[in-house]
């Protein structure tokens, strides 16, 4: 007769373990939902507030009698909760990367936390900077530039609020990632994944796919995607920069492991 095996003790424990990280994870994600939700929850008086000022830039260059549209019944209510609910988001957003910074990092080496920490802080500043470019300079010059084109033609510009929110939050999303550049250069360079003269010698290519993504995420005239394209082109370059100055590759896996055992 065969005797029953009884599962390993090796199993167990990596069961165990894999449970006790999905417990850890839900508690982080609850974490980071609730800290969204109380700062949303004590923005939501002024959503009114928050929205003219989200849609500021757009009426101020709307020509004289121009206005904003409703054409869904709900619209006036949800579109101003959604904007605030993106603001209270961004306001928590150190809260929600602290949690899931407080999951990964006992899985981290002690190199790799000495430069995480200043990675996602400078990821955090630049996205927030991105937006503030598209909202204080490339809204107020695109908007000016629709409006007045607008008026050759006799045509009213009047925009619906909910699409005028769907393409801000679009715009915010491209500058905001664009303003990333630096970063990820950096990252490939520190960790090894590309050298650094191999992204000096692909510069032609990322000024091509800059303009070419400036025109897929921007309005079709040649003012937006020049305001995307430059500052992608310059931000690369800022990349390339930094990136020889603090790129150095980190030491691989192995030699973590051997360090941390000394």
């Amino acid at each position: 007769m065969s005797e029953s095996r009884s599962p390993e003790p090796q199993d167990e424990s990596q069961q165990e373990t894999f449970i006790s990280h999905l417990v850890e994870l839900r508690e982080r994600i609850v974490k980071a939902v609730a800290g969204v939700l109380v700062v949303f929850v004590s923005l939501v008086y002024w959503a009114p507030d928050i929205f003219n000022l989200f849609a500021r830039p757009l009426m101020e260059s709307l020509p004289k009698g121009g206005k904003m549209i409703v054409t869904d019944v709900t619209g006036s209510f949800f579109v101003p909760m959604k904007v605030t609910l993106l603001v209270a988001f961004l306001i928590a957003l150190p809260w929600v990367l602290y949690q899931i910074w407080q999951f990964v990092a006992p899985g981290l080496y002690q190199h790799e936390k000495r430069l995480i920490m200043p990675l996602v802080t400078s990821s955090y500043l630049l996205f927030l900077f991105g937006v503030a470019f598209a909202y204080f300079l490339v809204f107020p010059t695109v908007f000016h530039f629709m409006a007045h084109y607008n008026a050759p033609l006799g045509a009213e510009m009047s925009t619906d609020i909910d699409k005028y929110l769907g393409f801000a939050m679009t715009t915010f999303l491209a500058f905001g990632i664009t303003f990333e550049v630096p970063v990820v250069v950096i990252v490939l360079v520190r960790f090894g994944v590309v050298e650094l003269e191999k992204l000096k010698q692909i510069r032609p290519y990322v000024i091509v796919g800059a303009f070419i993504i400036a025109a897929i995420v921007t309005p079709p005239d040649v003012l937006s995607q020049l305001l995307l394209a430059i500052p992608l082109i310059l931000l690369y370059e800022l990349g390339l920069l930094m990136a020889k100055v603090i790129g150095r590759p980190l030491p691989n896996d192995g030699a973590a492991k051997e360090s941390q055992a000394d």
